[in-house]
């Protein structure tokens, strides 16, 4: 069953008149990520694992948030997700299948987004075209597609790594990990990563950023349905 949750209104207000940052925190008197606030709107002891949060978003936040370049950007992408992961804790059958969404977002949306930014057109097809991974078991039948993928690109990691620079990372970095051990990311895992997070280079990112700007953009919005989407997964 979800986990119940009151949010309250007062708590509310000074949470959105705050700037959410980056890393974790004390108390809300030191800062919070968006995670953090949420245990401090739902009452709940301090914390970036509230108890009224599905564990896979709350890692797949927590990721994002610390990924991001400013607190700008995290004010503007991730305060408008605090009040919808409010009371997502479910059952581990929920889990899962938002976990499997995580990894089916990180092998088919980031992945292919990011070697299209490195001129890898192939290899981005090929990902886009495996079935949707909607349980841990059929990662294992991509395996062949995933590790194809891998092996050609291999001359041009640099290069996607490069383009992806860190603006992005954190959140395919939690969707990859956000079941924390979860088959998904057992049976995808090795070859999906080093054709998605090439991306953590961010040494690349200053000379490149106007022109992967787009990319990003892109990436942010579809990072953010995901959460969306996987909030609604109530059974």
């Amino acid at each position: 069953m979800g986990e119940q949750a009151v949010i309250d209104s007062e708590r509310m207000e000074y949470v959105m008149r705050q700037s959410l940052s980056s890393g974790g925190h004390d108390s809300i008197g030191d800062g919070m990520c968006v995670v953090e606030a949420v245990s401090y709107i739902a009452g709940e002891p301090w914390t970036d694992s509230p108890r009224c949060v599905c564990p896979v978003i709350a890692a797949f936040l927590r990721n994002w948030n610390d990924s991001l370049p400013s607190d700008a950007e995290r004010d503007r992408l991730l305060k408008p997700l605090i009040q919808v992961i409010v009371g997502t804790r479910s059952t581990p059958e929920v889990e899962h299948r938002r976990a499997t969404m995580a990894a089916d977002w990180l092998i088919r949306v980031q992945t292919p987004a990011w070697l299209r930014a490195a001129k890898l057109e192939q290899q981005a097809a090929a990902l886009e075209a495996l079935p949707e991974i909607t349980d841990s078991a059929l990662c294992t039948s991509l395996m062949p597609t995933l590790q194809a993928v891998r092996s050609d690109a291999a001359a041009a990691w640099d290069a996607a790594w490069a383009a992806a620079g860190g603006a992005a990372g954190g959140a395919a970095r939690a969707a990859a990990r956000a079941a924390a051990g979860d088959a998904a990311w057992d049976a995808a895992g090795a070859a999906a990563w080093d054709a998605a997070w090439a991306a953590a280079r961010a040494a690349a990112w200053d000379a490149a950023g106007d022109a992967l700007a787009p990319v990003v953009t892109r990436l942010q919005a579809s990072a953010s349905d995901l959460v969306r989407a996987m909030a609604e997964v109530r059974s």
